[in-house]
């Protein structure tokens, strides 16, 4: 049975404008959707667009950035057109967001239990006392430990880990039908790392919510997602399901990310390969394909044409003249 999409992001462009000089196309036209309990991967090098696109999605994007076009359908509204005081209802109670940096992200000046409190206060009109409730049973959920204590601390007081399951407790506390998590295992260790997406997975597939992870980790998108879309250069340049994507990758920046990462089941002699050159600068990107400078399979027609996003035989779809 086909799961029921509750987002559909459509041609989103945003792009970050100067009188002295061109455009810089942070987000070009990229189109995706969510179905409800599954989990979604939106992966890439630094700097390819995926905080922007998912900041976007609930109008969290920088303010020096313009949104110039696009649909992000939710509920059979577009989100981009929806009030400010619609966004203040739907943010945080039915979509919700993990950011990377807990720390910048938390409120410095209140504590960890009041923090809590007020989003059950504010979402779902708790008292002062069933919020305070409320609160201790989400940390709980998420295994912050010595709980009594850890509400009456400040956010500078918590290690990374603790911070990052705070935000997490946040997030989860008014039942969200969408998660997204913005790199949420950034300066994070390893086994805290682990531990943290876990944590993330075991409560989504309790509730069935659906999942929007950005990462540019191909080891936790092969772990966690159903399916992934690969970012370069504001655009998705190849999407299908992780198991026929990691298989036979067809766009060939794709093929080169997972040449770059290490893997157990090649041979202690196997090496890595890095990726040649850098990525584009987003206000000088040519006509043709913009991954084309790094290719290795470049032919004439790349420079000068942009490839679109277009289904392939193995059921992904893919931008690439070669592919």
């Amino acid at each position: 049975m086909a799961l029921e999409t509750i987002l559909r992001v459509v041609n989103l462009r945003i792009y970050f404008l100067s009188r002295y000089r061109p455009p810089l196309k942070a987000v070009d036209g990229v189109s995706f959707e969510v179905r409800r309990g599954e989990t979604i991967a939106i992966a890439g090098e630094s700097g390819c667009g995926k905080s922007t696109s998912v900041l976007s999605l609930v109008r969290l994007n920088p303010p020096s950035s313009t949104i110039v076009g696009g649909k992000v359908w939710w509920g059979g509204e577009d989100l981009l057109q929806t009030s400010a005081e619609e966004m203040y209802r739907i943010r945080g109670g039915e979509i919700a967001m993990i950011f990377q940096n807990p720390l910048s992200s938390l409120n410095p000046l209140m504590t960890i239990g009041d923090q809590l409190s007020e989003a059950f206060r504010i979402h779902q009109g708790l008292s002062c006392k069933e919020s305070w409730e409320e609160s201790q049973r989400m940390l709980k959920r998420v295994a912050l430990p010595d709980v009594m204590s850890k509400m009456g601390t400040y956010p500078f007081q918590l290690s990374g880990g603790m911070r990052q399951r705070v935000m997490i407790a946040m997030a989860l506390c008014c039942e969200p039908k969408l998660l997204i998590a913005d790199e949420p295992t950034t300066a994070l260790d390893a086994t805290t790392q682990a531990q943290i997406l876990e944590l993330i997975s075991s409560a989504n597939r309790e509730a069935g919510r659906a999942t929007l992870l950005v990462t540019h980790d191909l080891g936790i998108v092969a772990r966690y997602a159903d399916r992934v879309h690969i970012m370069y250069a504001g655009r998705i340049v190849e999407s299908g399901d992780c198991a026929d994507l990691f298989r036979k990758p067809l766009h060939p920046y794709t093929e080169l990310l997972l040449k770059a990462v290490p893997r157990l089941d090649r041979s202690e002699d196997y090496k890595l390969v890095p990726i040649q050159g850098y990525p584009p600068r987003m206000d000088r990107l040519g006509p043709g394909c913009s991954f084309e400078p790094r290719c290795h399979r470049r032919v004439a027609r790349c420079a000068d044409e942009p490839p679109l996003l277009e289904s392939a035989s193995s059921g992904c779809a893919v931008a690439c003249w070669q592919a």
